[in-house]
């Protein structure tokens, strides 16, 4: 047993708040009969809290006289059946418990996880603890106080009927996060003495705040408790470690004493010097404890809104911290950073960098996802590069980017893999694709390929994420989508793009490159509002259209390409360069308006890769050389070994004709 009043006198965390659901334990306690109040509520909204509260009451005697000076005491079933062996111990231990209870008549028995009672000490031809006390809680012999959640009472209690009658709900609600931060103001005392610290007034807010926002699978208060708690054992931590002048000291100390040592006796002189060199380190080490101590004694540690803020992110991975100096200039030239990527689509571009701006400085909408985009266009003109370099660029790595293939969703049962099978069916238990990899990494990209192969169901769930930055999934778990960027891919439109915007009746001009794209977009768009239902479209923050990749855009491409494969060479101690005339070649052959830059990675494999594996395979080409390659008169492609001179009459001077530059 746990004796909650004695408990009262300092031990138990102070309660604030909560008064509506105290008074309605109280009164349920008053009654005559079934006068058992169960506290029903999520993980973490304060059940226990209510237990102690009402025991804080009794002991300052701030209650009706029905149960003045009545005792709480917490029972553990745990140690309750611990230790029965044989049949009928259980049973006897929890009748003399009752008959002590019935005796003494002034106990107000706590249950914490008042479910465990169900199959609590049931064996074959035994009865489990819930059976022998329901006559004693029907007839008010005993009063009892049970605490679980909505989904244990659901499951055990109401499937007992007889059990359930004989307990009164009283339902918890989790708190707002105003009373969240009334609560954490009446706890901060506690926290303070324990960490020996302070909290400023806006670390418990933001505490509320932040964790409301960001952490979405757990309830306030808990949560937010859990924030200020951890901040302060981080900040008591930094505090608490040796200054870098001291540990200069100590060493300084130990090394002047193992010399002592070592001339004792045989070199009197250095001795003495020595111990007047460890007088003065002493002394200069007790001048800076001195400093150390004055400092903390004038202000001392701090919990300020920083250290909260610092703590979500090691939560989350969301960055909730102020944007710094250098990731605000990183920001400004996002677009700058990309295009080294993603050649061209400088609209696209454009777009995600300003979302990312909005949500990294706090003016996006926090009930909708960062931003949602469809990119419309033909194959290959970087409609998934952008959304890779996005990924490495600011998420971190392009690991980091939720991938779906939607071609893979193209039957209706195949919706379930999103977000899980429900019940009964195969793969229950290990959630959806979707919800699943969302929950584990909540600041994220997710790319949806393709999404016009995608069955229409898959539209029809994409609709609350898209709107309120939410999804739930078969277990019935809110898995958030607030913090996401979404991108989703399409070729629908990609006719309209190749032919230039021309329709019947229509005579673009050229020249006017603006202009012309605005048509392509608005007759792209007016695809897209055939084949997509318009409560879909509506929920997206922009439509993106990509152009068709020019012959310069490609040249361009071709480098990136080219340097991938001087860099994977690199690795193998080789170092390529390629001339102007090869790279002409690759172009030349690489360039296809209506397949993007899909065929250029074709033609670097035929072309280059295919050459420098021959040579490499029969040792022509080994590690640590230098090649050249280069096209000669008749068109063919030369692979030159430069250290060894191979060139087979080939003119070195104009195979090195502007060269990449080796990475």
């Amino acid at each position: 047993f746990v004796f909650l009043n004695s408990l009262f006198q300092g031990k138990l965390d102070p309660v604030v708040g909560r008064q509506p659901q105290i008074e309605r334990v109280v009164q349920i306690l008053a009654r005559r009969t079934k006068n058992n109040p169960c506290l029903i509520g999520e993980p973490g909204v304060g059940k226990t809290a209510i237990a102690e509260g009402l025991a804080q009451r009794i002991a300052s005697g701030d209650v009706p006289e029905t149960i003045e000076g009545k005792t709480v005491i917490t029972l553990d079933m745990g140690l309750l059946v611990a230790g029965t062996k044989y049949r009928g111990e259980f049973e006897e231990r929890l009748k003399k418990l009752m008959e002590e209870i019935r005796q003494s008549d002034d106990i107000i028995l706590f249950i914490d996880e008042v479910h465990t009672l169900i199959g609590a000490g049931a064996a074959e031809g035994a009865i489990d603890a819930a059976n022998i006390l329901k006559p004693a809680l029907a007839r008010g012999e005993l009063q009892c106080i049970g605490a679980t959640t909505l989904d244990e009472y659901r499951k055990h209690i109401e499937k007992d009927p007889a059990l359930e009658r004989r307990f009164q709900p009283v339902k918890v609600p989790e708190p707002t996060v105003d009373e969240a931060i009334q609560i954490l103001h009446g706890l901060r005392e506690r926290y303070e003495i324990h960490h020996k610290l302070r909290y400023t007034d806006e670390a418990l807010v933001a505490a509320a705040q932040l964790s409301h926002q960001y952490i979405s699978d757990r309830f306030l208060p808990d949560k937010a408790i859990d924030l200020i708690d951890e901040a302060g054992s981080r900040v008591r931590l930094r505090h608490a470690q040796v200054p870098e002048e001291a540990r200069e000291l100590e060493r300084q100390l130990r090394q002047i004493t193992k010399e002592k040592n070592e001339a004792a006796g045989s070199h009197r002189d250095r001795e003495i010097e020595l111990r007047a060199e460890i007088a003065a380190v002493l002394a200069k080490g007790k001048e800076v404890n001195k400093a150390e101590t004055e400092a903390g004694e004038e202000g001392g540690p701090t919990v300020t809104e920083s250290d909260i803020q610092h703590i979500v992110s090691t939560w989350t991975g969301i960055p909730v911290e102020k944007v710094s100096s250098d990731e605000s200039s990183r920001l400004l030239k996002m677009e700058q950073t990309l295009h080294t990527r993603v050649i061209g689509q400088d609209e696209a571009v454009k777009a995600i960098s300003r979302a990312i701006r909005r949500a990294r400085v706090g003016l996006k909408n926090p009930n909708r996802p960062i931003a949602s985009f469809i990119f419309s266009g033909p194959t290959g003109v970087g409609k998934s590069e952008l959304a890779k370099a996005l990924a490495a660029y600011y998420f971190g790595s392009e690991e980091a980017m939720i991938r779906l293939d939607m071609s893979e969703f193209m039957e209706r049962h195949t919706v379930s893999k999103l977000i899980g099978s429900p019940p009964g069916y195969v793969g229950y238990t290990e959630g959806g694709q979707l919800t699943e990899a969302v929950r584990r990494r909540p600041y994220t990209l997710v790319l949806f390929d393709e999404i016009e192969k995608a069955h229409p169901d898959v539209f029809n769930m994409m609709l609350q994420i898209l709107e309120d930055g939410r999804l739930t999934d078969s277990k019935g778990r809110t898995v958030d989508f607030k913090n996401t960027l979404l991108i989703m891919t399409s070729n629908v439109g990609s006719s309209v793009i190749e032919k230039g915007g021309r329709r019947i009746g229509f005579d673009l001009d050229y020249d006017e490159k603006d202009s012309s794209y605005n048509r392509i977009k608005s007759l792209v768009t007016e695809e897209l509002k055939q084949y997509f239902r318009p409560e879909f479209l509506n929920r997206l923050d922009e439509m993106i259209v990509f152009r068709q990749l020019t012959k310069l855009e490609v040249k361009e491409i071709a480098d990136i390409m080219l340097k991938e494969v001087v860099v994977r060479l690199k690795d193998k101690e080789i170092e390529l360069q390629v001339t102007e005339r090869f790279k002409e070649r690759v172009v030349d052959e690489g360039f296809d308006p209506s397949y993007g830059a899909r065929p250029l990675r074709r033609a670097i494999m035929r072309l280059l890769e295919d050459s420098m594996a021959e040579k490499m395979l029969s040792r022509e080409i080994k590690d640590g050389d230098s090649v050249i390659v280069d096209v000669d008169a008749e068109g063919s492609v030369v692979v030159l070994n430069g250290k060894n001179g191979s060139g087979d009459g080939f003119v070195a001077e104009e195979a090195l004709e502007d060269p990449i530059p080796v990475l």
